[in-house]
């Protein structure tokens, strides 16, 4: 198991260095990120925003170890990770972050419960503790109910709440939620971000959610704009 534990004192968790991404296609080559610089500090809240086409979802795929860049470095815990293999990688992702999708992806004939303890079954944790830790986190999103019911026996917001626990079971030092509303309706919409802000404020958990709601991306601390591949604003709210 790879470990990056912190270099220094600093609360930079997370920092992209002269990220560029390319994207061959045909005879030319598109460019989907700019020479983009970029630090993510332990317990902020942040946002990420733009216009369709405009290289957030590539930043977040990035920042999330999805997909590597085409020069530049990612820097985690102060540690240069970009040159990492895959294997290496998914090590990583699966204990430092926690990902929430906006289609959910969550296993269909599988429980709640048996979705939240995925991320578990490639751990260092105890076979006989996953169960214990996966209801923990089911009654902290308020479903401690529902551990049977699978995704078809729950609503859009419930789904989301088990996609949320299933991220947070590995305790992540980042959780990444790429349009975490886009399939709810406005109250089980906003109930999300409520959530997310309690994990922020009362647990100190760093957030990073891509959105291309202005009005939602104003919620977060921390605003970063992107259009045409780089980064335009990053200024607190």
């Amino acid at each position: 198991m790879i470990k990056l534990s912190p270099k220094n004192n600093s609360n930079v968790i997370l920092e992209l260095k002269n990220i560029t991404k390319t994207y061959a296609t045909g005879t030319n080559c598109f460019t989907a990120l700019d020479n983009v610089n970029l630090k993510i500090h332990q317990g902020e809240f942040v946002s990420i925003t733009g216009p369709s086409g405009s290289g957030k979802s590539t930043l977040m795929h990035i920042i999330g170890l999805l997909d590597n860049p085409t020069s530049g470095e990612v820097l985690l815990n102060g540690k240069d990770i970009s040159k990492l293999k895959e294997h290496q990688l998914a090590q990583i992702r699966n204990v430092t972050l926690g990902f929430v999708f906006q289609q959910f992806n969550l296993l269909a004939k599988t429980s709640a419960l048996e979705n939240v303890l995925l991320p578990l079954l490639y751990s260092d944790v105890p076979k006989h503790q996953r169960q214990e830790i996966g209801l923990a986190f089911l009654k902290k999103v308020g479903l401690e109910d529902k551990i049977k019911n699978t995704p078809a026996q729950l609503s859009g917001g419930q789904q989301q709440r088990v996609a949320i626990a299933r991220a947070l079971v590995n305790n992540p030092q980042i959780v990444l939620a790429d349009e975490p509303t886009g399939n709810l309706d406005s109250k089980s919409g906003a109930d999300i971000m409520k959530f997310f802000h309690q994990l922020n404020e009362k647990e100190g958990r760093t957030i990073v959610f891509v959105t291309h709601d202005m009005d939602l991306a104003k919620q977060a601390k921390r605003t970063i704009v992107i259009k045409d591949g780089k980064v335009l604003e990053g200024k607190n709210a």
